[in-house]
């Protein structure tokens, strides 16, 4: 048997998690549980044991740059990174990862990639097994043992041992999210399961089946793999091949309908960390029941979650809720309702606002920029870039910039001149000045940048040279 290939899908949003997660820095790519994000949980959780490949990364295209950071930053780099065009579900995305591998006898670890595993022994084992099966043509899905009746899931329910492999079971059948009663019932029975969404196969089995149920998902795929393009670290999927691919899990295109379905049972301290009340169930409580994270004051309260990234959070007498609160936003609800919050987030998206999107700090390839000030015609940025970082060769049509270094030395093209600016000095740029920002030294530079203008959107951008190969791309 040869090594494991882990499939890593990063392609939620995590809206459940608001106003934390974001669309534009969604929860797998947040440290909620320790001082690593979820996605690196997740890759460190299959790397460094004999029995793994490097990880394929399946993506949202404008998670790119943090993802390949984020690996880099613990020192497990991707087999390939995979770029979506657009969110088609779990069973396309798992097909093109088997396809760009290009060995039909290799078999894929399909992993969400913002799950919280307490056992790694344990995860491993089942993984193990998992992979016996897998070699011998079965198509694997892990069942999560259920240490309480769970309502947000669906269940697998285990049939007859699958007699290649102790431990391993044919799965009998799905079965939707029930209601409570089912679900207590599911529970006391012993031979139901969590759907976790986590598979093991080979790309030859998983490809036969897809072809077998759903043929247009693996023509729309191989179609968007044969004419994808290499850009720096990433491959980037055939935008209107892979749109024509129906949206379809692999649950609903694959496991449901075959034959070779096999669970492997999981109790590995597991979680989808789906809502705020997950990571309550996650934290460290003290004596009243209460997760703190963050600068808060506490008197009185009992079984809450309490959790502040800056600003002080007093909390008096008050008992089950979540109270959030980030840089722009706050969030305050009872633990029971904290799994509604998508209303909450449908109705700030229909009104337009940008805190459903973005955080205050937009992170970018070259490092970040965070606006601190805006009105009609103008807007105020505090922008950071890396060491040996630049900006793209770009002007504005509709807006002008003025920027004052803070600290560290600016290397400033500016129509056909260019200077070097120290802190405290500035310069301005004209609207349709060509022009570009670049940091020489092995230290961040900091500047305040001012726009002024009709039109202060990212859309007012336009790339001439780009070394991170955004010419066409506003991110």
């Amino acid at each position: 048997m040869g090594k494991i290939h882990p499939v890593l899908l990063s392609g939620g949003a995590g809206t459940r998690l608001w106003p934390v997660s974001r669309a534009l820095y969604p929860k797998q790519l947040m440290p909620l549980v320790s001082e690593q994000s979820l996605l690196q949980e997740t890759a460190l959780r299959v790397a460094g044991a004999e029995r793994f490949a490097p990880p394929i990364l399946v993506c949202n295209e404008e998670h790119r740059f943090i993802i390949a950071e984020q690996l880099r930053a613990i020192g497990a780099p991707a087999h390939t990174i995979l770029l979506e065009p657009e969110g088609r579900n779990t069973a396309p995305a798992a097909a093109a990862a088997a396809l760009t591998l290009g060995d039909p006898d290799a078999l894929l670890l399909v992993l969400p990639s913002d799950h919280v595993v307490r056992d790694r022994a344990a995860f491993l084992a089942a993984v193990d097994a998992g992979a016996d099966a897998a070699a011998d043509g079965a198509l694997v899905i892990f069942g999560v043992v259920p240490d309480k009746p769970e309502t947000g899931y669906g269940y697998i329910r285990r049939g007859r041992p699958y007699e290649h492999v102790n431990g391993t079971f044919r799965v009998r059948r799905f079965i939707e999210k029930p209601d409570a009663r089912r679900a207590a019932r599911y529970v006391s029975a012993g031979d139901y399961y969590w759907n976790a969404g986590m598979f093991l196969f080979s790309a030859r089995q998983f490809l036969e089946e897809l072809e077998r149920l759903e043929p247009a998902i693996l023509a729309s795929c191989r179609a968007a793999v044969a004419t994808s393009q290499r850009d720096l670290d990433f491959l980037r999927l055939d935008r209107d091949a892979f749109a024509r691919s129906p949206s379809k899990s692999i649950d609903y295109a694959v496991m449901e309908h075959t034959q070779k379905a096999v669970v492997v049972p999981l109790d590995a301290g597991w979680s989808d960390v789906g809502a705020w009340p997950a990571l309550w169930d996650l934290g460290t409580k003290d004596s009243r029941g209460n997760v703190v994270i963050g600068p808060v004051v506490a008197e009185g309260v009992r079984n809450s979650y309490l959790r502040s990234d800056g600003r002080i959070v007093a909390a008096l007498g008050i008992e089950d809720l979540v109270v959030v609160a980030t840089e722009d936003a706050v969030l305050v609800s009872t633990r029971e309702r904290a799994q509604d919050i998508r209303i909450v987030v449908e109705r700030l998206k229909a009104k337009g606002r940008s805190e459903v999107r973005s955080h205050p700090t937009v992170y970018r390839p070259w490092g970040s920029y965070k606006t601190i000030d805006s009105g009609e015609r103008f807007q105020v940025k505090r922008i950071t870039v890396k060491p040996h970082a630049s900006l793209s060769l770009q002007r504005h049509r509709h807006r002008a910039e003025h920027w004052v270094v803070v600290r560290g030395t600016a290397e400033v093209t500016r129509g056909g001149e260019t200077m070097r600016l120290e802190a405290n000095q500035s310069t301005y740029i004209p609207i349709g000045t060509v022009h570009r920002l670049a940091n020489p030294l092995d230290t961040p530079l900091h500047l305040i940048e001012v726009q002024s203008g009709e039109v202060l959107s990212e859309d007012d951008i336009e790339r001439l040279e780009d070394r991170y190969g955004r010419a066409k791309d506003p991110n």
